[in-house]
């Protein structure tokens, strides 16, 4: 059975392994292809079964060129970029990596916000230029100093990673509010379940944590930024199209948003002339929450039993099912 991995440089530039993979058949693995549909996506199908990707995409033209096609693993939770829809029509399953990341994606967005409430990577490199070893003063910071203890995270979206979130947020000693369409018991023992109206209004920092949907694309709008507190931090490490990014750079601008911590935007690779990037206050990070080896060995090993499922006849973590 051929197998042909499309992206793998991201899931693994070199410090894991794809042994587990090549004992399940034929295997070539591709560092890159293509992030926008182009005819090499097909060409490099060719006649595998088995297709893996994470942010290459899978269009209708893609399967309707690759018959042979019958699985498509996604190195990732997300699985937008294939038509899954029509797979489904053509028989074709698609499959993903639902819990991989819980602990690196939730840990990672707290750094976002201590990183904003102390830029630490910013006095570190003043220190390493000179400027505290010619300071007249023993001490010295160039933007104000947040502390978190007694103020509010609203986190939108409160599964795995969002409760995962909470918790850390809870333990610097932060109220916590979350707003999810399904409520769960073991959030309540975190959070208070509030409408989201509520979240925003009372919210000091606004954690995103949710999947992206028809209904909440650029969910960070103006009218939503008007509702929250003045000088509110927004932290997104969830999915960049998400915010409204002109709306979210005024407000950063105009001081009703105190600072962002992002890492994802809109359109990835970042482009130039992103507004984001002119925006003061504004860390953004190269879509990397997700990337420590231990989430990565995760996403392996799961990627991995998918394949494995669909040979034995039983397939797992389908969503086109």
């Amino acid at each position: 059975m051929k197998i042909v991995v499309l992206d793998g440089y991201t899931e693994n530039p070199g410090d894991l392994s794809w042994d587990e993979l090549a004992k399940l058949g034929d295997v070539t693995v591709y560092d890159r292809t293509s992030y926008v549909e182009d005819p090499i996506i097909a060409e490099r199908i060719g006649d595998a079964e088995v297709v893996i990707t994470n942010k290459t995409p899978i269009s209708k033209q893609t399967i309707d060129k690759c018959p042979n096609m019958k699985l498509i693993a996604f190195l990732a939770t997300g699985y937008n970029v294939a038509d899954y829809n029509y797979a489904k029509e053509k028989g074709v399953l698609v499959c993903n990596v639902p819990t991989y990341g819980t602990a690196c994606v939730g840990q990672y967005a707290i750094a976002l916000l201590l990183e904003v409430c102390h830029h630490i990577g910013h006095h570190d490199k003043t220190v390493h230029e000179g400027k505290w070893a010619n300071h007249i003063d023993w001490c010295y910071w160039d933007y104000p100093l947040i502390e978190l203890d007694g103020k509010t995270a609203g986190i939108i979206g409160f599964g795995r990673i969002g409760q995962t979130t909470g918790r850390i947020a809870k333990a610097l000693g932060m109220k916590v509010l979350a707003y999810d369409l399904y409520p769960n018991d073991s959030g309540k023992a975190i959070a208070e379940y509030v409408d989201l109206d509520t979240l925003l209004a009372q919210s000091d920092v606004v954690f995103l944590h949710c999947n992206l949907t028809a209904d909440n694309e650029k969910m960070i709008n103006k009218a939503n930024i008007a509702k929250m507190k003045d000088g509110a931090i927004l932290i997104n490490n969830s999915r960049g199209q998400l915010i409204d990014e002109q709306d979210v750079t005024d407000a950063l601008k105009s001081g009703k948003l105190g600072a962002a911590g992002l890492d994802v935007v809109y359109t990835e690779p970042i482009k130039a002339d992103n507004p984001l990037l002119t925006a003061p206050n504004c860390i953004i990070t190269p879509h990397m929450s997700w990337g420590a080896k231990e989430a990565r060995q995760r996403i392996m090993d799961i990627t991995v039993d998918n394949v494995k499922a669909y040979i034995n006849g039983s397939p797992i973590n389908v969503v086109n099912k």
